[in-house]
């Protein structure tokens, strides 16, 4: 017997390879342990995602609204996160239908088709939750353009709304194996994590609603502060630990892919934010925070289309450009003068547009050389996938706008959209939760 145990450590030693590395999907369709471990992690990563960014937003409203702001965000996990189980999925991955408008499989519908499925060396599930995850950040980013003066009801029927009407047909249209921007071209639209998918579309989306909803009273005449800019930054760090499961989920494996995409996400944030800072120092000689974590946002909504195709020195070029592009959206919001309260326009959508473009200048030589293959003639070039991207680009901003605005109507003339001054003046903490978010008076 002790002979037997003390050959219990080799035997453990000797299987320790097998238990890493996991088996063999391709070879068996068992599941592959190491990729499915990942998808874990990526998982809890994105869904980590949302209440940060409750707190970055959080942070940046008044005192007298903080519980609503961050509500909106909140919500959005349980909402979305029901809807997803019950209709989303089969809208977004199953087979085309309305001319490939949206997608529809019966098994997908209560995800009752898939309890024993195994996708890409992983269960169905895993992939299933993932992907929910996104859907359920895009709509909360949203709210930042409507912040301090909607109703709580009105928001979640809009979302509602928007998650099935915008969202579903655009996630197919890029990302289904039969959706028509994935099979434009050479090898269709590239948008690794959501790009158009999430941030174009929700940009788009916010400046709608924002010149629906028209400014908050008193705007611009009083100067409206950041109640919490510590919870900001906090909020601010969160979204960038997270943005890794976002991104480098998405190659849905655990590889050199995966490698890839984590680190070109690192080094467009860094730059990103270094690039805020730099601008901020020269033009106002002081840094401040706020500056430093939209300069965060900023290098991380770029390089989210294009983290899986560029590399490093592609990375920080469109850091930095994304920077001076958001930079200079913030100040023309203020010279035309829509209010869009968190500014989920200007960086979201400006910032991962730009990233959608760009990108299509950095990608590494074998990824070109892999998409000429795929051709006819063996031809396939950085301006050939340029016009794909704006092919997408067009296809997303025309969905998200008129979609939206029609949303915007819809709500408005059934529950209601916009609250009424005296609610807005007392705020939406007490007049539609009862209650204060740090346990005072209402205060600006």
């Amino acid at each position: 017997m002790k002979r037997i145990k003390s050959l219990l450590p080799l035997v453990a030693l000797l299987s320790l390879p097998q238990i890493c590395l996991g088996q063999d999907a391709a070879a068996d369709g068992a599941v592959d342990s190491g990729t499915t471990a990942w998808m874990l992690i990526s998982t809890a990563l994105v869904l980590f995602m949302v209440p940060g960014l409750a707190m970055f937003y959080g942070g940046l409203v008044r005192t007298k609204n903080v519980i609503s702001t961050m509500m909106h965000s909140f919500v959005a996990m349980a909402l979305i996160g029901v809807l997803w189980v019950v209709c989303g999925y089969s809208l977004c991955f199953g087979e085309s239908i309305l001319g490939g408008f949206v997608g529809w499989n019966p098994d997908f519908f209560m995800l009752s088709g898939i309890d024993d499925s195994i996708t890409d060396g992983i269960p169905e599930y895993i992939f299933a939750m993932f992907q929910g995850k996104f859907a359920i950040i895009t709509p909360a980013l949203i709210s930042g353009a409507l912040a301090e003066r909607v109703f709580f009801r009105g928001y979640v029927f809009f979302i509602a709304l928007w998650f099935l009407f915008v969202y579903c047909p655009l996630c197919h249209w890029i990302w289904a194996s039969d959706g028509w921007l994935l099979n434009a071209g050479a090898n269709g639209v590239i948008d690794l994590a959501g790009g158009l998918v999430i941030h174009v579309s929700a940009g788009t989306s916010a400046l709608v609603v924002a010149l629906w909803l028209g400014r908050r009273h008193g705007t611009p005449r009083e100067l409206i502060n950041p109640n919490n800019l510590v919870m900001t930054m906090m909020g601010a760090g969160f979204l960038w630990v997270g943005w890794f499961g976002f991104n480098a989920g998405s190659t849905v494996q655990s590889g050199l892919d995966t490698a890839r995409a984590l680190t070109m996400t690192q080094i467009s944030c860094a730059a990103g934010a270094l690039a805020w800072t730099l601008i901020e120092a020269i033009k106002f000689r002081k840094v401040t925070s706020l500056g430093f974590v939209s300069g965060i946002l900023a290098g991380l909504v770029v390089i989210t289309p294009a983290a899986g195709v560029v590399q490093p020195m592609g990375a920080i070029i469109l850091g930095v450009a994304s920077t001076f592009a958001c930079f200079l959206a913030l100040k023309a919001k203020e010279k035309f003068g829509y209010d869009d309260t968190l500014d989920c326009f200007g960086i979201h959508g400006v910032g991962s547009g730009l990233g959608v473009v760009l990108l299509a200048f950095f990608i590494r030589p074998s990824w070109l050389e892999d998409a000429a293959a795929a051709t006819t003639d063996g031809v396939w070039t950085a301006m050939d996938q340029f016009g794909i991207q704006m092919l997408g680009m067009g296809a997303t901003i025309a969905l998200s706008g008129v979609a939206t605005l029609v949303i915007c109507f819809i709500v408005t003339k059934t529950v209601g959209f916009r609250v009424d001054k005296q609610s807005e003046i007392t705020g939406l903490d007490q007049s539609l939760h009862g209650e204060h978010g740090y346990g005072l008076a209402n205060s600006d």
